[in-house]
């Protein structure tokens, strides 16, 4: 199946749009990542800072703070309802601006930036070479780019034991996705930030856990995070979905937590890379 990054981006978009409010409520499961990543940052007052592919602007808000006073935050998502979530939620707009943009085509002019933010992003676009070239031009010399991904699949059964059933029960999609663990491994991550000409580059692993009460929780925590793949599932008959939130249940067997017989507690693991822009 050829990639078809229109439809892979417009699938995304529309994933997005639907679930915009159900990802910021579930926002309290990433906590100890969007923390780490921003204190990797070296946020400080007066900073122009942008957060790309910021979804309802929960990260970008908190650097909005952090910059201040003097400072201010760009948010940019392709998905709009997105953008409107963290509207409605951000306490401080007068410091937090919003535009609906393509991370591979940003419209901002050359070397303006001191900071670019991008959380568990980087993955989903569609040509990551193209979105970092563009990060690149936007920082100034000096500028530092923070982002997070996924770790390798086996470190995050978070996503993977969802993602497992998924592809075990159902063919192949019509709009192929990369994978959300392509950049896992630190080696491929630092490797690619290197060929797009950036230098002192760290890289560390973020581990945590979300705790579930039942495997419906579970479940849709997956779908308040899949985007596009949430979109696509919508669209399965019921029967189909139910069989596949079944065959959820019965996988999360080894990850039951004690003594709560009824919960669950799956571990995580991101990475989190800050790379900086040569003079």
């Amino acid at each position: 199946m050829s990639f078809d990054a229109r439809r892979f981006k417009a699938m995304e978009r529309a994933g997005f749009n639907r679930i915009a409010e159900r990802y910021a409520d579930s926002a309290h499961l990433r906590a100890a990542l969007a923390g780490a990543l921003l204190d990797n940052a070296d946020l400080a007052p007066g900073q122009c800072v942008l957060d790309l592919a910021s979804g309802p602007c929960l990260l970008a808000a908190e650097a909005a703070r952090r910059v201040q006073p003097g400072g201010h935050v760009i948010a940019t998502d392709i998905a709009e309802a997105m953008l409107a979530e963290g509207a409605q939620r951000a306490d401080n707009t007068d410091t937090l601006l919003l535009a609906a943009a393509d991370a591979e085509h940003l419209c901002v002019a050359d070397q303006r930036l001191d900071r670019v933010l991008a959380g568990l992003a980087l993955f989903m676009f569609p040509h990551p070479e193209r979105a970092l070239a563009e990060i690149r031009r936007v920082l100034v010399p000096g500028g530092r780019l923070t982002l997070s991904v996924w770790g390798m699949r086996e470190k995050v059964p978070l996503i993977a034991c969802a993602q497992d059933c998924i592809a075990r029960l159902l063919p192949a999609p019509k709009i192929a996705r990369p994978s959300v663990f392509r950049f896992g491994e630190a080696a491929i991550l630092e490797a690619l930030l290197q060929q797009a000409g950036f230098q002192n580059i760290r890289i560390q692993p973020c581990d945590f856990f979300c705790d579930f009460n039942d495997t419906e929780a579970y479940w849709q925590a997956f779908l308040d995070l899949a985007g596009g793949a949430a979109e696509a599932l919508s669209r399965l008959p019921d029967s189909t979905r139910q069989t596949l939130q079944a065959a959820v249940a019965e996988d999360l067997e080894p990850y039951r937590a004690m003594p709560t017989p009824s919960g669950y507690r799956l571990p995580a693991r991101a990475l989190i890379a800050s790379a900086i822009r040569p003079h």
